[in-house]
């Protein structure tokens, strides 16, 4: 399929979800929209902006095939960029279908590796950065021997490749026992029982997430009182309220600082979006897009790559103070800086760990 036919009136952007979303993509694509506004992308090009969102079934729960479906039902409507996906393992599907149809695309998964020729990438998270930081945390709390438990997925195994780099040159904190699990496990008991049986001084979850709640249940249900730690799976925490109990007192990383001073004018638009680390990354996603179609020469898929490559040091909502965004040529990824943050689930809330 060729995203280079005849294009409508107004200028449409695809938003492409990889999971079935609760409110039907109404919180995202606001968040998107308040980011064109913020840009004064639509008086800034003569036209209207168009979101146009589907919700395809992708990995783990689902399949690639309707991923590919549905990335393929946008390009049909003639779209000349795409938000989305949000799962690196969908994200690298993607990333070769863009690559393929020329058609310029955010994702905002956790993976340096679904960049590509067309595909840019705002971090949430990051499959590489995430495993130094915890490492590094877990260091400073005299941990020396760790349990980790990961998902048996491309996003599970990039994570404890890191881990093992990252661990590399100190020793330290040394992985005495490791397992692969299912990513949508619902009873980990035994492989939590099994991490700990060796003692170690803390636990370290590391995938997409689901499975998180498993690992939780288990913790409990063992008495285990030493540290959990995780990386940004537990930001599942925001939108599962009832998995936060489970949560208590872990540690994990996180893209948003109470620090920053962009995301403290977000909340004076709008609390809701300043609240999770998805509502502001759909803030400064709808920036560089109304930032990258401002720029372009012309509004077409090639138009809108050649505009975001020209996107450079927007202060960014996510991260800690002074993190920017922009992209460049053989640079595409979006964030620059400290966008990577330690938090807490305490008292079902999360809070900044210093």
């Amino acid at each position: 399929m060729s995203p280079q036919g005849p294009q409508p009136e107004g200028v449409r952007i695809g938003v492409l979800y990889d999971f079935a979303q609760g409110d039907g993509g109404r919180y995202f694509e606001d968040g998107l929209r308040l980011g064109l506004e913020e840009a004064r992308a639509g008086v800034r090009i003569g036209q209207e902006i168009e979101l146009i969102g589907r919700e395809a079934q992708g990995l783990p729960a689902g399949s690639a095939a309707s991923v590919i479906e549905h990335f393929n039902t946008l390009i049909d409507e003639g779209v000349v960029a795409i938000v989305g996906p949000s799962i690196s393992d969908n994200g690298l599907i993607v990333r070769d279908l863009a690559n393929e149809a020329r058609m310029s695309c955010i994702n905002y998964t956790g993976g340096a590796m679904t960049r590509g020729e067309h595909m840019f990438h705002y971090q949430v998270g990051s499959l590489e950065e995430e495993p130094v930081l915890l490492a590094e945390h877990l260091r400073s709390r005299g941990c020396r021997r760790i349990a980790v438990l990961h998902d048996d997925t491309p996003v599970g195994t990039g994570y404890i490749t890191w881990l093992d780099r990252a661990v590399a040159v100190s020793g330290e904190p040394r992985i005495a026992h490791r397992a692969a699990v299912s990513p949508v496990a619902e009873d980990l008991r035994p492989a939590v029982e099994q991490a700990l049986g060796g003692e170690p001084d803390a636990l370290l979850y590391l995938g997409l997430g689901v499975a998180a709640r498993a690992v939780a249940l288990a913790v409990t249900a063992c008495a285990w009182a030493g540290p959990v730690v995780a990386n940004s799976a537990l930001m599942f925490g925001y939108r599962r309220r009832d998995w936060r109990e489970g949560f208590e007192g872990w540690v994990y990383a996180d893209t948003v600082s109470d620090a920053n001073p962009v995301r403290a004018a977000l909340a004076e638009r709008s609390p809701a979006h300043a609240a999770s680390p998805i509502g502001v990354a759909a803030f400064d996603i709808g920036r560089l897009v109304g930032e990258g179609l401002a720029l372009a020469d012309a509004r077409t898929p090639a138009g809108v790559r050649e505009g975001l490559e020209r996107v450079k040091r927007l202060p960014a909502a996510s991260g800690k103070p002074g993190t920017t965004m922009g992209f460049g040529q053989w640079d595409h990824g979006a964030l620059k800086g400290e966008a990577l943050v330690l938090r807490a689930w305490r008292g079902g809330r999360t809070v900044e760990v210093p």
